[in-house]
């Protein structure tokens, strides 16, 4: 049971939505597999906008997907290693592969993704920048709904706090089954990117000026969110045996990053006729008329 007693709302979550041949469908694999596909849809709604042909899209998926899950499952892994250890120090693998049960760190996704994509664009001859516009709203898209993948989960919640719109919850802590009233951070996460989409598909779109300005500005913004959201939470993963957070750490530098590049980028001078989607359609312009003057030519 979850609840927000500061706004009269209680909620009762069940991990598994129904199940099929006796196998469990949890909610929060059908939430992240929601998020997913409004995701792939809208990029797909939008990608012509950015030079991209949809088979490109799919194609990138086919690779990117089931890697950025392994990225997201490594990085994870990487800074929680005692919770997949046996008593006597092996790792267990069956524990490993339950992703279901929570455990997939968004930095590591984007991580695998920007290295995937990287290497399509290379060999498919096409812009990574654009690429990674159009693949940052999307993005967005799957990260607002999949927070919500935590909360039937009742995990990535903050320390204690008396705020309205407190979260009130039930989990064990330090070996104590007990009721606490917590920041909701899940929620604060889902609604930040929500502005953050918003933002990026409606604002910067109409006033992009160079390939990659949307890709910076998700970095900028979802850096400085999570950033100050990290700092929020008590299930951040840390530098080994370190008090510094992972996640707060990248996050502030893809902030940096992002504003940085930006700063930068729009200070100087930019023609349209430099963005990769006008680039193509010069291209294939020429290309038909070429083809044309070949047919002709006797």
């Amino acid at each position: 049971m979850v609840s927000f007693p500061g706004l009269g709302i209680s909620v009762s979550v069940k991990e598994v939505a129904f199940r099929v041949f006796g196998w469990p469908i949890h909610w929060y694999g059908l939430i992240i597999a929601t998020g997913f596909l409004l995701a792939v849809l809208y990029c797909n709604h939008r990608v012509k906008e950015f030079g991209i042909e949809e088979d490109d899209i799919i194609d990138l998926l086919i690779y990117a997907v089931p890697l950025c899950i392994i990225g997201a499952r490594l990085y994870y892994i990487v800074f929680e290693l005692s919770r997949f250890q046996k008593a006597d120090g092996s790792l267990d693998f069956r524990q490993m592969i339950r992703i279901w049960d929570g455990g997939l760190a968004i930095y590591g996704g984007v991580l695998m993704a920007i290295v995937v994509a990287l290497l399509f664009c290379k060999k498919r001859k096409i812009s990574f920048w654009a690429i990674a516009d159009v693949g940052s709203m999307g993005l967005l898209i799957g990260q607002l709904v999949g927070r919500w993948g935590n909360f039937v989960n009742v995990e990535c919640y903050g320390g204690p706090t008396t705020l309205p719109w407190r979260m009130g919850i039930y989990d064990t802590v330090n070996g104590v089954y007990q009721y606490m009233e917590v920041h909701p951070t899940f929620l604060y996460e889902s609604l930040w990117n929500l502005a953050g989409f918003l933002l990026l598909a409606f604002v910067v779109c109409k006033h992009r000026k160079f390939d990659g300005q949307l890709f910076f500005s998700y970095l900028a913004w979802y850096g400085l969110g999570r950033a100050w959201i990290e700092g929020l939470r008590t299930d951040s993963l840390y530098f080994f045996s370190t008090g510094i957070r992972v996640s707060q750490v990248l996050a502030l530098f893809f902030f940096l990053l992002g504003t940085g590049v930006l700063f930068f980028q729009l200070r100087r001078p930019h023609s349209q006729e430099d963005l990769w989607v006008n680039q193509r359609k010069v291209n294939k312009t020429v290309t038909k008329e070429e083809g044309e003057k070949a047919h002709d030519d006797p």
